[in-house]
């Protein structure tokens, strides 16, 4: 069974990005994948430091992120834009994540991985700004990014009162990432 990793590089609460994630998660399950969900609040992280690293190790929490990074066949990444590139939050994970510990082949979390990006947020181009340095960053560090990826532009106006999302098209879209990412796993697997 084809294992994916899904997390969402914003620690709020009521994120979009976490909204929208969960959206593309049910289309990998509807295709068949077995979805392990993440909330990176839940595995805080100092700022990346080499000397920090030097004096401690690494953290106990990137570690426990890598392992489930090495668990997993492929992951959809969903990350809030800011200031025209991913999250802080998301790139100090990755960093961490990144250094190689004893015994490791380097970047052995995210070699030969694939990858399904989205972004969400209440302006026109709905985070598509920062998905251009997050697929550069994931394809320099070896996990491959699928073509299709999705912004879902002004998603304030979609949520409903509950905050989900109603629109049937934004909906399609989403599912369409998570189904794409099982999908090509299958075909890389075989």
């Amino acid at each position: 069974m084809i294992r994916i990793l899904a997390f969402a590089g914003s620690a709020r609460k009521d994120s979009y990005n976490k909204i929208i994630l969960k959206i593309a998660v049910q289309g990998a399950i509807d295709a068949g994948a077995k979805v392990t969900l993440l909330d990176l609040a839940d595995l805080p992280l100092p700022l990346m430091d080499e000397d920090l690293e030097k004096q401690s190790g690494i953290p106990a929490n990137a570690l426990k992120f890598k392992q489930l990074l090495k668990e997993h066949d492929g992951f959809l990444i969903a990350s809030p834009e800011h200031n025209s590139a991913y999250s802080a939050l998301l790139k100090n994970t990755i960093d961490w994540a990144s250094r190689r510990a004893e015994g490791e082949k380097p970047l052995e979390g995210f070699s030969h991985k694939v990858a399904g990006i989205m972004a969400a947020s209440p302006g026109a181009l709905g985070g598509l700004r920062g998905l251009v340095p997050l697929r550069m960053l994931l394809e320099n560090i070896g996990v491959m990014v699928l073509p299709n990826q999705k912004a879902v532009a002004k998603v304030s106006a979609l949520l409903t009162e509950n905050g989900i999302i109603d629109d049937e098209q934004t909906i399609a879209g989403l599912k369409r990432i998570g189904k794409e990412l099982v999908e090509t796993l299958a075909k890389l697997n075989r």
